[in-house]
């Protein structure tokens, strides 16, 4: 797997004013033949180990099964898509980030979340010498991270469980395979990053280990599916038709796992034995998961609390004046609909 196919996915906050509408580097469209009866329905996205669901789903049959055509447009970046979005080109997207769907609430888009993509199991972690026992160890040392990028605040949170805040550090602002080569090079003592640089820092460099990963944390960095407020109103069948498709997807990848990689990893252009050893790093969340996710207020695994805290980061961080109401753009309709189906 090339260091571009992850790096893709996790590219710094920013702010979406002003930005241009992003050109779609590719399509996927349907394998069967569009009729003028099907629903349509057009997503945004870039390249990322979690759409592998959806490409088991196209590949399957599991949308056109149920009357759903989705063509999704593959964007060179983040901001691209969230400008597509915004612009209201696009029905909804794949892949949006944490700190994205804030971003997006902060700039009025009306839209809905309707199901979790993955989170972060693991593929995303701190690396530290030997000499730095704990996190707490911490306190008064360089730190290299991308700041104001989702490593940034999964570091802020590691601290915070620590009894530390970014004030008892000196951070040395470096993108994610720039901290793991500088710890790798001996740097820097402690360094955030995510795979592939993680793993290759951490077993290039014997003084040192893994100190903490996101397999701790496991709503720190989550992905979710996202789609228009009145496409689902106008749609609510292709709405339900689609997340049908993507469960269907999860169970066959369970179920048929060979088989299931190898349909993505040709789509992701990877070898199967890369996208194997990737996928151990997120969880894609099946349906009794979800539906925990978006509506057991009593859960840990409750998704609201995690985009509470990434608001409260992104105040912190001035990127907007006040956290939106996160609660309204949660939307466990659908896959409560599809668990009662199963």
């Amino acid at each position: 797997m090339t260091d571009n196919f992850l790096f893709s996915r996790r590219k710094a906050i920013q702010l979406m004013a002003g930005m241009a509408g992003g050109i779609a580097l590719h399509s996927v469209t349907s394998p069967v033949a569009r009729s003028d009866s099907m629903m349509k329905m057009t997503l945004g996205g870039v390249t990322w180990i979690g759409l592998t669901p959806f490409y088991i789903a196209k590949e399957q049959g599991f949308f056109t099964e149920n009357n759903l055509d989705v063509n999704l447009q593959i964007f060179g970046a983040n901001t691209d898509y969230m400008a597509a979005f915004l612009a209201n080109r696009i029905d909804g997207c794949i892949s949006a980030v944490t700190s994205e769907v804030v971003l997006l609430a902060d700039k009025g888009k009306d839209y809905k979340i309707v199901l979790v993509q993955d989170n972060s199991a693991g593929g995303d972690g701190i690396l530290a010498r030997n000499s730095v026992a704990s996190i707490a160890d911490f306190k008064g040392k360089q730190v290299a991270v991308e700041q104001g990028a989702v490593g940034h605040f999964f570091l802020l949170q590691v601290l915070k469980e620590a009894g530390l805040s970014e004030d008892d550090i000196t951070i040395v602002n470096a993108d994610a395979p720039t901290a793991a080569a500088a710890y790798q090079a001996g740097n820097v003592d402690i360094a955030s990053s995510f795979a592939p640089f993680l793993s290759q820092a951490n077993e290039a460099q014997s003084d040192g280990r893994i100190i903490y990963d996101s397999s701790k944390m496991p709503t720190a960095i989550t992905d979710f599916y996202i789609l228009d407020s009145q496409y689902i109103e106008e749609n609510p069948e292709a709405a339900t038709a689609f997340i049908t498709g993507i469960i269907k997807a999860i169970d066959f990848l369970a179920t048929n796992r060979d088989e299931a990689i190898a349909i993505a990893a040709a789509q992701l252009e990877v070898t199967p034995e890369a996208l194997a050893k990737d996928l151990e790093g997120i969880k894609l969340p099946g349906a009794e998961t979800n539906l925990e996710m978006l509506a057991n207020t009593n859960s840990d695994l409750y998704i609201l609390n995690s985009l509470n805290a990434m608001g409260e980061f992104l105040v912190d961080q001035g990127e907007i004046q006040a956290v939106p109401d996160m609660a309204t753009f949660l939307e466990p309709q659908f896959i409560q609909s599809v668990r009662a189906d199963r």
